[in-house]
């Protein structure tokens, strides 16, 4: 729920600053029944099942479609063929922005499929370095604290932020990619003092690109 709020306000935001009014269908997925799906590699059947949320979101007048989260894009290849409408893919965006920024070495903060699939190995042409096994539980763990309570806490910034200046430090990633949207709640541009690259954010921004260009 943090995550599609999240996403709503900045849309909107998006769209006063060009003097659009905005039209947005938004339907809610079960978080549990998502990460059950992920966990289990159960692609077929999460595709199929926000193939059907996305079906109702057309015949609402949606357009395109957008996902406000990196774990459920684990079914991403299944899902644009049976979605009736464009998708826009999250990880498309973060792996055009890696390229954009010319690197070559990232990490991930993330829910632990996410983190140790590598974003379903979708980021071809970069290194994406591996917390240690303890690292991602507890990136996991409080990334799903954080999406449960719909907002982080100074602890868990104060925790996140540490870990990505050790992994900066001890294994010469050159950026940590916030792979999930409730990171934003926590990081932003004006507290985030270590390279990185926020999903949500420039998710968002194709979004927009996709609806007002048609890219």
């Amino acid at each position: 729920m943090g995550a599609t709020v999240h996403y709503y306000r900045e849309l909107v935001k998006a769209h006063a600053a060009l003097g659009v009014v905005p039209n947005i269908v938004m339907v809610h997925a079960d978080m549990q029944r998502v990460l059950g799906d992920a966990g289990a590699g159960r692609t077929a059947q999460l595709a199929d099942y926000l193939a059907k949320l996305i079906s109702r979101m057309a015949s609402a007048g949606a357009e395109i479609a957008a996902i406000p989260a990196v774990t459920p894009h684990i079914c991403v290849t299944e899902l644009v063929r049976l979605s009736p409408i464009p998708i826009v893919n999250l990880i498309d965006v973060v792996a055009q922005e890696i390229r954009a920024r010319k690197l070559q070495r990232v990490a991930m903060f993330g829910t632990r499929f996410s983190v140790e699939s590598q974003m379903f190995g979708q980021l071809t042409g970069v290194e994406v370095v591996l917390p240690r096994p303890e690292e991602i539980s507890s990136v996991h763990e409080t990334y799903l604290a954080m999406a449960n309570v719909q907002h982080g806490t100074d602890q868990q910034y104060r925790d996140l932020r540490e870990l990505a200046f050790r992994l900066i430090e001890r294994d010469g990633v050159e950026a940590i990619v916030l792979a999930g949207t409730d990171l934003s709640l926590v990081f932003n541009e004006a507290n985030t003092d270590f390279p990185h690259i926020d999903g949500a954010r420039i998710h968002v921004q194709a979004i927009m690109r996709a609806l007002v260009l048609g890219e």
